[in-house]
């Protein structure tokens, strides 16, 4: 009886995947193989004498349309690993008399000029053997076996993976995510430590490195809803605020951020809509306010003409809303990567009902109770 749990846990711990999932693999595969195989016997049919579709195929469309995403599985990877190892396994069938030597040789070489070349593709190792075992009219092709069948064969079933994955919501080929604007860091770790973590693993990982940074990143995010509890905007957000004006003076609104101790205003147009946010910062970068004294502002603006008057012309646009109903966690890229410090909590007319600070958001992700707003002097009413 003990013997069914330990050869459980020689099972791969693949991830779940949907019945749709894999019924979309198994049909990428075919149309994939069986377009590839169609396509060369219309161009060639048997005029070569080589196999119009070679076995190594199978193992590379699996990979293409099982696992699109993998490092494995992207263009230079097929490309490159299969043609590189073509010719490394017809340089070893040359150079190694002894076949099983020869085949030996050419799998490790060809594993080595495929990582050195950054296109492994694990198909290639079988590509190798084939070009030292598969035959007299493999042999006699020479190099051009690199060319035909091995390169033709693999462009087709790249094009085919191209549009299948394509057409089926699968992005293909998967590249690298753009990087945040001025260089933010994810929550919780640094791409440092990402990289430190991968180098302290020292084993290929069949995932890229930006692929699973966004899973950690995911799994944070999923922690941090779990802690919270469920916890939405409209319960921690503060609710004795109102939008003011775009046309607002600025004097009136320095003197409503200074007497009503909060740091930011939101600002609505004319039909009630919020369509910015005035912080202090803006404030400060626009005229100065807060930096010198108050006093001595007519001598240092003497052009008072050319400054700001109104809280529009300085405020931050477009501004990060949020409805009540959006859960906690949802707003933590906005607010760490982008470095939100308030997001306005609109109703469905995009009209103020609430705001919510990142004082707001730690409450409540790590305490996981409303912030009452009869405890929160510093966000009173501001219009």
């Amino acid at each position: 009886m003990k013997i069914l749990p330990t050869l459980k846990r020689l099972l791969p711990g693949l991830g779940p995947v949907s019945p749709a999932e894999r019924l979309r693999a198994c049909c990428g595969a075919l149309a994939g193989l069986l377009a590839t195989g169609l396509i060369c016997r219309l161009a060639l049919g048997d005029l070569t004498g080589l196999p119009l579709l070679l076995a190594p195929m199978g193992a590379s469309a699996v990979l293409l349309f099982a696992v699109p995403a993998s490092p494995l599985a992207q263009p230079w990877s097929i490309l490159g690993g299969n043609v590189v190892s073509a010719l490394i396994g017809v340089a070893c069938a040359r150079a190694v008399p002894d076949p099983m030597a020869a085949a030996a040789v050419a799998g490790a070489v060809a594993i080595g000029a495929m990582m050195l070349l950054r296109c492994l593709h694990p198909p290639g190792g079988a590509v190798a053997l084939t070009a030292v075992l598969g035959g007299p009219a493999i042999q006699a092709a020479g190099f051009g076996f690199a060319l035909w069948p091995v390169g033709v064969n693999s462009l087709l079933l790249l094009v085919a993976a191209l549009v299948f994955n394509n057409l089926t919501g699968r992005r293909y080929p998967h590249l690298a995510p753009a990087q945040p604007a001025g260089g933010a860091r994810r929550i919780g770790f640094a791409e440092a430590d990402l990289d430190a973590a991968l180098a302290a693993y020292d084993q290929v990982l069949d995932v890229s490195r930006d692929d699973l940074g966004d899973l950690l990143h995911q799994v944070e995010l999923r922690a941090l809803e779990r802690r919270a509890g469920g916890a939405t905007c409209g319960t921690v957000m503060a609710r004795d605020v109102a939008a003011v004006p775009a046309d607002m003076p600025l004097a009136a609104a320095w003197a409503a951020l200074n007497e009503r101790r909060i740091k930011a205003l939101p600002v609505a147009g004319a039909d009630g809509r919020v369509i910015g946010l005035a912080t202090r910062g803006d404030f400060i970068k626009a005229t100065g306010w807060g930096r010198l004294p108050a006093n001595g502002l007519g001598r240092l603006w003497p052009r008072r003409a050319a400054m700001p008057q109104t809280v529009g012309q300085i405020m931050t646009a477009p501004v990060h809303c949020a409805a009540p109903e959006t859960r906690l966690a949802a707003l933590v890229p906005a607010m760490t990567e982008a470095g939100l410090r308030h997001v306005p909590i609109v109703d469905r007319d995009d009209r103020l009902i609430g705001l919510v600070t990142q004082a707001d958001l730690l409450a409540g992700l790590f305490g996981g109770r409303e912030v009452r707003p009869d405890l929160r002097p510093d966000l009173q009413r501001a219009g």
